[in-house]
């Protein structure tokens, strides 16, 4: 007689860590959302770069949101406007208009990584985050952001730059962090998460996330927003 035996969850890490979500919760959580038409904006993170990992769904947290909100709405809409490695001016120039023209009720976010990875004038980026978010709150549209992971504390930086690295991402956090909540947004805060600076949710590249690192933001997105 043949032994059958069951194949192994492809997504069996995913499914085994506490940090995530499968994606039947997630949906059910969200669908009190009145939320018909999402658009994302930002650069590579919300682009949704990454690196695959076994066990793991190879998903963006942006399109596993936009899963989970389609499945419990019919009509539902949604546009992805992000392109990676632009800076936040660089980001209102190419996204502002066509998301102002798409009408989102809900507009998902992550801007000003590029900005910091070097020295800014702290001042000078918030107005560059207003320029972007005001229009988009003023339009209606619910503001959401998504911090960045402490990509300089995770060990992956080198020793002389992570200090210096740090202070400027807290600071990105921060002030993104006080416009979104002027503008009664929501702000995901996965730059203090448990994992944060994990240096297992790092991509390859040592920069991006990877799969788990984008399982465990949406995982966050989640929580923030249910």
């Amino acid at each position: 007689m043949t032994e059958i035996r069951e194949l192994p969850d492809r997504f069996d890490l995913e499914a085994a860590d506490p940090y995530c979500t499968d994606p039947e919760t997630a949906t059910e959580r969200l669908r009190h959302l009145p939320w018909q038409r999402l658009a994302v904006l930002g650069d590579s993170v919300t682009a949704g770069v990454r690196g695959p990992l076994d066990g793991y769904r190879d998903e963006s947290f942006a399109e596993r949101l936009v899963s989970a909100l389609a499945s419990t709405r019919p009509g539902f809409e949604a546009v992805n406007l992000a392109v990676p490695y632009l800076t936040v001016s660089e980001i209102r120039e190419v996204q502002l208009e066509p998301a102002l023209a798409f009408a989102p009720d809900a507009v998902l976010v992550s801007a000003g990584g590029n900005d910091a990875f070097n020295p800014y004038d702290p001042d000078r980026l918030r107005e560059e985050l207003e320029l972007l978010l005001v229009p988009l709150a003023e339009s209606g549209a619910v503001i959401l952001t998504v911090g960045l992971f402490d990509l300089a504390r995770s060990g992956l930086v080198r020793a002389e730059d992570a200090a210096d690295m740090a202070q400027r991402f807290d600071t990105l956090d921060r002030i993104t962090a006080e416009i979104t909540r002027s503008l009664g947004g929501i702000h995901i805060d996965t730059h203090h998460h448990p994992l944060a600076a994990d240096p297992d949710i790092y991509a390859r590249d040592r920069i991006h996330g990877n799969a788990r690192g984008h399982a465990v933001a949406f995982a966050a997105i989640v929580d923030a927003l249910a």
